[in-house]
């Protein structure tokens, strides 16, 4: 039984920063991977950024350069620091991870989503 749940969003001017958090929580025993996701309205939802447990970092190309993915292995929490925002950026952001449990069964795991709304 695993939990994910996302906070940090809002409402922000064109130019401004968030700062978005995903904490892991349940039957845990280790984490593959964690990344964010987004949904606009009338949108699929989309690829945002990953980190594996190699190391290994990824960034949709539009948002290489202006938004970080970073993960407190300790807190089982990872963050999206979101800089530069455009009006594009506004949409449902949903945290993911691939875990392992503590029974021994690996899937995939999604958080209910927090809103990022960016104003032109």
């Amino acid at each position: 039984q695993v939990q994910l749940v996302e906070s940090g969003g809002g409402s922000v001017q064109a130019g401004g920063s968030l700062r978005l958090s995903c904490v892991a929580s349940g039957s845990i025993f280790s984490i593959n991977a964690m990344g964010w996701y987004r949904q606009a309205p009338g949108k699929q939802r989309e690829f945002v950024a990953t980190s594996t447990s190699d190391g290994t970092i990824n960034y949709e190309d539009s948002v290489e350069g202006r938004f970080t993915i970073s993960i407190d292995n300790a807190k089982n929490t990872v963050y999206l620091q979101m800089n530069s925002l455009k009006f594009e950026d506004t949409a449902g952001y949903y945290c993911n991870a691939r875990i392992r449990s503590r029974r021994g069964s690996i899937a995939d795991y999604w958080g209910q989503g927090t809103q990022v709304t960016v104003s032109s």
